[in-house]
């Protein structure tokens, strides 16, 4: 049974406990994930850009101060213009001609470099052009074993690699050869599993962290309350959440 909407969902509550239709209501209203998938756009629930990684993995990142940071990206998108809006420069690749003259069209931050590249040597080497090092290198695009390889060549001390999408790695001998070129190079591997935008199945974006990775957080405290997070409501709201849902 598909349901257009929450409240065409609740009007079958007979069928659902409260809570479930809470967390599904959470997803709609706090995540945007309705939005996202049927307009198939990777935003928030406020319109904002946001890559295609998993919800956890966006929460985590999102936490951290990137303004004197450089980041690259195999493969162009939504994520561009939140990298660049937190970032001191993006440069991003694309091998897809059509997408990269949409992508220039649509996004016009200063600091965002969009770049066209070829598919082949030519893809993954568009990192290995100058002499910058990148704090932040999303493996995201084509050829993504190939570009692991030359993105642990241009990473910056105290920084990390993004492979998204890592769980293929069960089905794909690149995404095993990419993930095996990560490890190799000493990097440590987090996995954010969970919910993704514009998608109705869950996957996953891994992190692979230097050794002295060293990023700031621009909180006072982290981890920060998450999207729908219980302790983000003052404590009356907390107190009748509480019993309402958790209990």
């Amino acid at each position: 049974m598909i349901y257009s909407s929450v409240k065409a969902f609740q009007e079958e509550e007979f069928l659902f406990s409260e809570k479930f239709l809470k967390a599904v209501e959470m997803l709609q209203k706090d995540f945007g994930l309705e939005r996202s998938i049927d307009e198939k756009l990777c935003q928030d629930k406020d319109g904002n850009p946001i890559p295609w990684y998993t919800y956890p993995a966006i929460e985590y990142i999102s936490q951290f101060d990137y303004a004197n940071k450089k980041v690259f990206e195999f493969g162009c998108g939504y994520s561009s213009p939140f990298w660049a809006e937190r970032a001191q420069k993006v440069v991003s690749v694309e091998d897809n001609p059509i997408w990269f003259n949409r992508w220039k069209q649509e996004f016009n931050q200063p600091n965002l470099d969009i770049r066209w590249r070829e598919e082949g040597e030519i893809y993954e080497d568009a990192i290995l052009e100058d002499d910058t090092l990148y704090d932040v290198i999303v493996v995201d695009g084509k050829r993504r074993a190939e570009c692991a390889r030359t993105a642990v060549l241009k990473l910056a001390p105290g920084g990390m690699i993004i492979l998204d999408d890592s769980d293929r790695i069960n089905t794909s001998q690149e995404y095993r050869e990419a993930v095996k070129v990560l490890k190799n190079a000493d990097l440590i591997q987090v996995d954010f599993y969970g919910f993704c935008p514009m998608n109705a199945y869950t996957k996953c974006t891994s992190l692979f962290l230097r050794r002295d990775f060293n990023l700031q957080s621009k909180f006072e405290v982290q981890p920060i309350n998450g999207w729908g997070n219980l302790w983000s409501m003052n404590r009356s709201e907390r107190k009748q959440a509480y019993k309402k849902f958790v209990k």
